[in-house]
């Protein structure tokens, strides 16, 4: 029998109001995300989790300010200010998320030379955060996906699951965009074109 699953991604204070890289109104969502997980059996969310001196951060390139464009060896790499350093309270999950509902907390951009957006590979396209392989051992082939930002891990992580083979709704109700120079008509075109749903509730 088949299942759905609840994504939810990146719900930490560093993307929240007074964080670090903040999206505008990031916490306002927490209400309906803590609604939506009453509504399924699997949860999973996702956490940003880069330990100092990451890749993506600006502060690592001499030189270099924060949303500079750079190539790395996998491709074209976004710089970002230094947030979700592991272990700190910036990169806890915000602190009226109901996180006790969720089955797996999957850890990403680890690795402190690949970043990464999707909860299901990071941005060198190769390496599994494991997320799939919930799916695949829970019989889970409907994906519902929630967070923070609608333009960036959202969306990866949406493009993902489609790629897997997935039924793949983004719930934009619950959801906040970055929408830096375009970012967000670009991640909405590529979700449309990929056969990733959007909608408002949960269909």
């Amino acid at each position: 029998m088949s299942a759905t699953v609840l994504i939810v991604v990146d719900m930490q204070n560093d993307f929240c109001p007074g964080g670090a890289l903040a999206v505008p109104g990031g916490d306002a969502i927490v209400p309906r995300i803590n609604q939506l997980m009453t509504q399924h059996d699997h949860v999973v969310l996702t956490q940003d989790w880069h330990p100092p001196g990451h890749i993506s951060f600006a502060s690592s390139h001499p030189g270099k300010q924060p949303f500079d464009m750079i190539e790395l060896s996998y491709g074209p790499q976004v710089l970002w200010p230094d947030h979700c350093v592991q272990g700190t309270p910036c990169a806890g999950l915000h602190k009226d998320l109901e996180s006790d509902r969720a089955r797996l907390i999957i850890r990403k951009g680890m690795h402190r030379n690949v970043d990464s957006y999707s909860g299901f590979l990071e941005a060198d396209r190769c390496t599994p955060t494991g997320l799939a392989g919930y799916l695949k051992a829970h019989n889970i082939d409907r994906v519902l996906v929630c967070g923070l930002a609608t333009d960036f891990c959202v969306a990866w992580t949406a493009l993902d699951a489609r790629a897997g083979g997935a039924d793949v709704t983004v719930l934009l109700d619950a959801c906040r965009a970055i929408d830096a120079n375009g970012s967000l008509a670009t991640a909405m075109a590529r979700m449309t074109q990929a056969g990733v749903s959007i909608a408002t509730a949960a269909p």
